[in-house]
């Protein structure tokens, strides 16, 4: 009885190639088709999602869920890792595993191409659903965006395959070609190959320089010529200025030392640290901010509305709960808006009320207490922050509004894109990082840092030592320096722009040669005095003191 479950084809009379290199070959051609058919489907979404509103970033979403289900600690391990570099490093990590799994689907494919079908589908499920998180996410344009993705990445794996000469049928055989006609092939399938990973990558590219640059362009669009505008076409909305500006600082502000930390910060200096792998674009005409929960009356203002309300700067310093002694993740800025108790007393915030939980429009949430506003003995202007140094708020800081509180590390107060206020009860919500392993009430330490001298070998003689010290909300009375654990020294302090800023200090030291270690202490407004006790930035902030090596020669 004839078998038809399998059809053999026989070699030409040609010398035929050897079949392990030839199979070898073959599982190569199938793992860069699965690659390149990966590439296709992840530049397809990118692109769309670069053109279309209400379609997040596929890259970035399924970065986005990575993050948000990470264990506790993972994310001191990014930090340490890759600094302010972490989110680049999670869209190149992510990329990288869908192209891993790219080439996996294509040897899949290579023996059945029914296994590399389903899983491509799956890949991109798995990158539709995380998209389908996003709060801006439009869930119908998601799925058709997803289809797409999968038709595109499913032609590009059958194309490839059939050009490397990979039928994927169950039962055949593949025949074996002659070196003439393997060389053909293969030249036939890179060309192919070619042209898909060079559109892969221009779309990608396309779509990505789109992501990164439309929420920019949106918030630049929202502010033209005139107050409170940054030139060009006329302006959407104008911020008025406000009613309390905050004092021009003095030459005593600043000391004359090369290198060091300037008082205020730069916008485009700042320090940046949150959770968005692409910054939010938010359209400023349909963005409202709303306050809700234990309040006499539900609140929803938009943005002219919002900076209608009597407007205030204040200098202060805002830091990053994960910055190691002597690190950067600290910076000093002006900031403009409406003092956050004037926006709750619109909504009248009831007495049972002991937690504010602001939220992003990305979804991302804090939390601190009430009671953080109401202290009489510490009082502090919590502001709506519309303006950053003078400028409308950049869109990498928050653009149209962030909250700014005095003394609290930002993961607990400074959220960025605000879009909702929520007073609630310290009980009935945890915050983002709060089940992650991070403290629930966590108030700036008191800290400082050498910033001079910045190279580890100085000439003998007067040596300028100089820095920053900050206990925002209490202020800084005292700066001390020592050299190899001698006898503390005082420095001399800049005149403080307010009790919630760094201050700037120096000292002069008398260097000998060798090698020494230099070290700094504060003290604060209060009069404690900076630990020495040595402790990671988890769960509630680094402390330690500062310490620097350096060779005098």
């Amino acid at each position: 009885m004839t078998d038809h479950s399998t059809t053999r084809v026989r070699p030409s009379s040609a010398t035929p190639a050897q079949p392990s290199s030839a199979a070898s070959a073959g599982r190569i051609l199938a793992a860069l088709s699965g690659v390149l058919a990966a590439a296709a489907a992840l530049a397809t979404g990118e692109l769309l999602a670069g053109l279309l509103n209400g379609i997040p970033s596929p890259i970035a979403s399924v970065g986005s869920a990575a993050i948000d289900f990470a264990p506790p600690g993972s994310k001191d391990v990014v930090v340490s890792l890759f600094g302010t570099n972490d989110k680049a490093a999670i869209l190149v990590l992510v990329t990288v595993a869908v192209l891993a799994l790219g080439a996996v689907v294509g040897m899949l494919a290579r023996r059945r191409l029914a296994f590399g079908a389903w899983s491509v589908v799956a890949l991109v499920a798995v990158g539709g659903l995380a998209s389908l998180r996003d709060p801006t996410a439009v869930g119908p344009l998601v799925v058709v965006v997803a289809a797409l993705q999968a038709g595109v990445g499913l032609q590009m794996l059958a194309i490839l395959l059939r050009a490397a000469g990979v039928s994927g049928r169950p039962g055949r055989q593949v025949e074996l070609p002659t070196a003439a006609s393997a060389q053909r092939a293969r030249r036939g399938f890179l060309l192919q190959a070619g042209a898909v990973g060079v559109l892969a990558l221009l779309g990608g590219a396309i779509g990505r320089a789109m992501l990164n640059g439309r929420a920019a362009a949106t918030a630049d669009s929202a502010f033209g010529s005139g107050p409170g505008g940054t030139g060009g076409a006329a302006p959407r909305v104008t911020i008025p200025q406000a009613v309390d500006p905050a004092p021009t600082p003095g030459p005593d502000a600043s000391l004359s030392v090369p290198g060091i930390t300037p008082v205020v910060v730069p916008n485009d200096q700042f320090y940046r640290i949150d959770t968005a792998l692409i910054t939010p674009s938010v359209d400023i005409a349909s963005w409202s901010l709303r306050v809700f929960g234990m309040v006499d009356k539900e609140v929803r203002l938009n943005f002219q509305e919002l900076v209608q309300l009597p407007l205030v700067e204040r200098y202060v310093t805002i830091a990053c709960v994960s910055n190691e002694v002597g690190g950067n993740l600290v910076g000093n800025a002006k900031w403009t808006g409406p003092k956050l108790t004037d926006v709750l007393a619109m909504a009248g915030v009831q007495s049972g009320a002991t937690q504010i939980v602001p939220r992003s429009v990305d979804g991302w949430t804090a939390g601190f207490p009430t009671s953080w506003l109401h202290d009489p003995a510490h009082p502090r202007d919590a502001i709506i922050a519309v303006k950053m140094n003078d400028a409308p708020l950049p869109a990498d800081h928050g653009f149209p509004a962030r909250l700014i509180v005095p003394g609290l590390y930002g993961y607990v107060s400074a959220t960025k894109w605000l879009t909702e206020i929520e007073l609630t009860t310290l009980e009935a919500i945890d915050a983002y990082w709060v089940p992650r392993g991070w403290a629930k009430e966590a108030p700036i330490l008191t800290q400082s840092r050498i910033d001079v001298p910045s190279s580890q070998s100085v000439p003998a003689g007067p040596v300028a030592v100089a820095g920053v010290a900050w206990a925002p909300d209490r202020g800084i009375s005292k700066v001390e320096v020592r050299v190899d654990s001698g006898a503390w020294q005082a420095a001399t302090l800049a005149t403080e722009l307010s009790a919630a800023t760094w201050v700037q200090w120096k000292w002069v030291w008398q260097a000998t040669g060798g090698q020494h270690i230099l070290e700094v202490r504060a003290t604060d407004g209060t009069g404690e005095v900076q630990t020495d006790r040595v402790t990671p930035p988890n769960p509630d902030g680094a402390r330690g003191h500062h310490q620097i090596a350096v060779q005098v020669v």
